[in-house]
């Protein structure tokens, strides 16, 4: 057996233009503050307001009364307006026709990708490869900037804890930590090395905050959440992005305990001013200023827009309150000049680190990087490492290309190009997109692919396609079963009651199944499906949600063998929507259950006492464990964990414990690992969770190889917010280094 220490994460052989260093982004201020100073000692109240206010293409009549808008220095950001050569037009006009010359900043959600589409965030997240995120994001922001914008909102990094939720898909799942870790790479993929490089945009965290816990899984619904859990959960992320450099933060639309989010001084002014030092500024999600009315928190505009600005609200996005409202509210004293002043000066600041002010305008010639070829290729890594095989009896997979006469292609998501770019996608084109089905036929060809669509789309309850299907399964080596959910079925307002595969996808995959052919399931979907049946009746199945551009090549890749599934689950697979919330962190009752104490639904007694069922913490029909646990995931070779060692047993408040373990490829095939590093602190002030992760690394490990992985603890690790303060409590805490939140090797040690 050969030993080898192996690096944390593998680079991708990107571009020049790609590269970035993992260091801190370095935002070139040259004096932003006093630069921004002296322009708005020469402003006008309206041109204040100007730049206070963010209008959509929606808004104005005709393109005279915008370029008027933009000479007069009515608006100081425009939102989705694309084109170099519009956004050069307006942009001159900005700089050249108005008073000050104040440039514009040009807007745009870019999610995860502008043309060259990247897997949904949630995909992305299944990585767990902040390298390659990072190089992503830089991609979509050369792409995106090509085309004069130079501010996105993103990244989106909402925690949420329920799969119904349809944003989920924009996030990083259910874990703080590992979301923290994405977040920075997605800021610093965004704004590159340097703010004023053309090819930067600034990053917008969002949504701030709460978001992702609405009630019930509705957006925009209303969100109730302990300090405690916000301020060991839910801001987490936000923290990550402030101290990555993220010049924006973007207020939320629910409310966080009866205060609606754009109105929330607690969160904008205490937390993100006072404490973490928030240098930028903050905007409104589209008119969740004026939805204050809605929400019962603001008798009219006026109103709304006096609690947006002083709850620290800078830029109004798609609505006007604040341009019909900021000069009464003045000369009424229920806004101040001085609150003004500071998010005009904020807004300033941004726009002179991104170079706006000495070059605002687009370079013609950037578009011929869109496209390119070596973004497709890392379009297509990053999907392959997204995926996640989550089962594969007898060694179904990987298929032999060379040895296997025919497969049925089947489903109504093997030929989906637009289905497969996922939702929040407003610039990515289908004809951009490879298919599953062009990459297989790439593969074996025409004649060894039988392919029958069978269901026209995802929710399609006709079985008039099935005959055809189980046809051309019977006449095939295996069969290759393309499911999950269109693409409008997941992203903003798509919230779901019950999260199982839609239409007659389950009755087709059991008529497949039926024929006794090796039946393998590939779900592209935009959130967790409860999939246990599906589980049950398949081979194999690989999770490659919606995977953007290159999902097709990247499937491809893993269905036959070129490369082996890497993927790890960011968040818990629940067996129903009844499961939900259910999340590994959780925090332990007093009644846990276990293999012994709890008593499956069909074999319940009809004639019990009524202490028969044990009295512990279970669903009778769920049981007490999830579908699937956080950080699951298979592949095609084995791994082995060995020799887990403390630097001691004993931790003291300054100083650092080391937690190291062996992993061994038993297997025989070369393929990368996800190491994960979880804590669990026995005994607190309030109650803790029965596992947290504190750390995590991709390695690639060559069959018969070993790697030795190590995680330094710090008492800062260990801290949390108990109610009152952030402390770090003495006592005994427990390790494990595992596969999964549900594996691995233990140990453990003191802090005193």
């Amino acid at each position: 057996m050969k030993f080898t220490r192996l690096p944390l994460v593998m680079s991708a052989g990107l571009l020049m233009l790609m590269t970035s260093s993992c260091d801190n982004v370095k935002t070139v201020t040259d004096n932003a503050e006093a630069k921004a100073g002296k322009m708005l000692a020469r402003m006008t109240l309206d041109e204040k307001i100007g730049q206070m206010s963010q209008l959509d293409l929606g808004y104005f009549r005709d393109p005279e009364q915008l370029k008027q808008a933009v000479r007069d220095g009515r608006c100081g950001s425009l939102l989705n307006f694309l084109g170099t050569e519009q956004v050069n037009e307006l942009q001159r006009i900005a700089v050249e026709e108005s008073r000050l010359g104040i440039p514009l900043i040009l807007g745009r959600d870019v999610i995860h990708g502008y043309r060259t589409i990247f897997p949904i965030p949630l995909g992305m997240a299944a990585s767990w490869n902040p390298e390659a995120v990072r190089q992503a994001f830089r991609i979509s922001s050369v792409e995106a900037s090509a085309h004069g914008v130079r501010w996105t909102f993103a990244p989106m990094i909402d925690i949420t804890w329920d799969p119904r939720w349809g944003r989920i898909a924009e996030g990083c799942g259910e874990d703080p930590f590992l979301a923290s870790t994405l977040a920075t790479a997605m800021v610093r993929g965004i704004q590159g090395d340097s703010l004023n490089d053309p090819t930067s945009l600034a990053a917008c965290a969002k949504h701030y905050v709460g978001y992702g816990f609405a009630e019930a899984g509705r957006d925009y619904n209303t969100t109730y959440i302990s300090e405690p859990v916000l301020r060991n959960v839910v801001l987490k992320p936000f923290h990550a992005a402030k101290e990555a450099g993220a010049q924006t933060f973007m207020s939320a639309f629910n409310d966080l305990n009866g205060i609606p989010t754009s109105g929330n001084a607690f969160t904008l002014k205490k937390i993100l001013r006072e404490e973490w030092g928030f240098d930028g500024f903050v905007v409104s999600d589209w008119a969740s200023v004026t939805e204050m009315i809605n929400h019962g928190y603001a008798e009219d505009e006026k109103d709304a827009a006096a609690k947006a600005i002083n709850a620290g609200v800078e830029m109004e996005m798609a609505t006007t309150s604040y341009y019909d409202n900021i000069k009464s509210l003045l000369e009424e004293k229920k806004i101040t000049m001085e609150e003004i002043d500071n998010a005009v000066r904020d807004i300033l600041k941004v726009k002179y680190r991104l170079g706006l002010f000495d070059n605002p305008y687009t370079d013609p010639q950037a578009g011929k990087k869109i496209l390119d070829p070596a973004f497709l290729d890392h379009a297509r890594t990053v999907a392959r490492q997204s995926a996640v095989l989550l089962r594969n009896e007898n060694s179904t997979l990987p298929l032999s290309a060379d040895g296997i006469s025919s497969v049925a292609v089947i489903g109504p998501l093997a030929d989906a190009p637009r289905d497969q770019l996922g939702t929040w996608c407003f610039d990515g084109r289908a004809e951009n997109s490879v298919t599953p089905l062009a990459a297989i036929r790439e593969v074996l060809g025409e004649k060894r692919v039988n392919y029958v669509q069978a269901l026209s789309y995802s929710r399609d309850k006709s079985k008039a396609g099935f005959a055809a299907a189980v046809a051309a399964a019977r006449r095939s080596d295996a069969v290759l079963f393309f499911g999950g959910e269109e693409w409008i079925l997941s992203g903003e307002g798509q919230s779901r009651g019950e999260i199982d595969m839609p239409g007659a996808q389950t009755e087709l995959l059991e008529a497949l199944a039926a024929t006794g052919k090796p039946v393998i399931l590939v779900i592209m979907a935009g959130r967790p499906l409860a999939i246990g049946r599906e589980l049950e009746i398949s081979d194999a199945v690989l999770y490659a949600w919606h995977g953007g551009t290159m999902a097709g090549p990247a499937i491809a890749d893993l269905l036959f063998g070129k490369e082996s599934p890497s993927g790890k689950l960011p968040v818990t697979f629940v067996k129903g929507a009844g499961q939900i919330p259910f999340y590994y962190y959780r925090n332990n009752t007093g009644r846990p259950a276990n293999d012994q104490a709890w008593t499956p639904f069909d074999s319940i007694p009809v004639v019990n006492p009524q202490s028969s069922l044990g009295y512990k913490s279970f669903h009778l029909d769920y049981g007490f464990t999830p579908l699937l646990p956080f950080g699951y995931g298979l592949s095609y070779t084995t791994f082995e964990y060995s020799d887990l060692a403390l630097s001691s047993q004993v931790m003291n408040m300054d100083g650092t414990l080391t937690v190291k373990a062996k992993v061994t490829n038993t297997g025989n095939m070369d393929a990368d690992e996800i190491i994960q590093f979880y804590v669990r602190d026995r005994v607190g002030s309030i109650t803790r969770p029965i596992k947290e992760l504190k750390g995590y690394k991709r390695l690639r490990i060559n069959r018969g190889e070993t790697a030795e992985v190590e995680f330094a603890l710090t008492a800062a690790d260990l801290a949390f917010f108990n109610g009152k303060e952030t402390v770090t409590e003495p006592g005994k805490f427990d390790v494990w280094i595992g596969p999964s939140s549900d594996e691995g090797l233990h140990s453990d040690f003191i802090l005193q």
